[in-house]
């Protein structure tokens, strides 16, 4: 007899996964409503080669696969849709004003250095494309709002594998 557990019939991974979506939906509307408070602020990593993604095409030329935001100081028109996931937000990359929109779904990271808080999603197998996603990249720093320093200390990044049975 073996001790592996059934494969599952329910996609409880992709459940917990949007759950945890959820929460960065949850932080970006508190921002929405209330701004950021104190030290607070946010890496949002995203694909930027999956449908529903929208950046202006100098972005998208020079960050194909993936990009990463800073909200912090500077951005402006942030916006979450929980009827078809994701947000929109303005922010400025090189002195040129961009509106970005995301869908929920092409997160592959979010961050908040200020309590060491992070997590990390894999893009939905059914819409990402077939090519290795890039390492990532920030903004180009015009002043000090548009990009933060990286974190000091380590993130505590929650990873979907911590959830998952190992199999002997």
């Amino acid at each position: 007899m073996s001790d592996q557990p059934p494969d599952s019939l329910l996609p409880y991974e992709r459940w917990t996964e949007n759950a945890l979506r959820a929460v960065v939906l949850d932080a970006l509307a508190y921002a929405a409503e209330h701004g950021l408070p104190g030290e607070h602020h946010y890496y949002i990593s995203f694909r930027t080669d999956l449908p529903g993604v929208s950046i202006p095409p100098h972005l998208k030329a020079k960050y194909p696969h993936e990009i990463t935001i800073v909200l912090q100081h500077r951005f402006w028109d942030l916006k979450v849709d929980r009827q078809k996931p994701g947000f929109s937000v303005g922010l400025s990359f090189g002195g040129i004003p961009a509106q970005l929109v995301v869908p929920l779904n092409a997160l592959t990271a979010f961050h908040d250095p200020h309590v060491r808080f992070g997590l990390r999603f894999e893009p939905e197998e059914a819409e990402a494309e077939a090519v290795e996603p890039e390492p990532e990249a920030a903004p180009e720093p015009e002043a000090k709002d548009d990009a933060a320093p990286a974190p000091e200390a380590p993130a505590q990044v929650v990873s979907l594998d911590a959830f998952r049975r190992k199999r002997d």
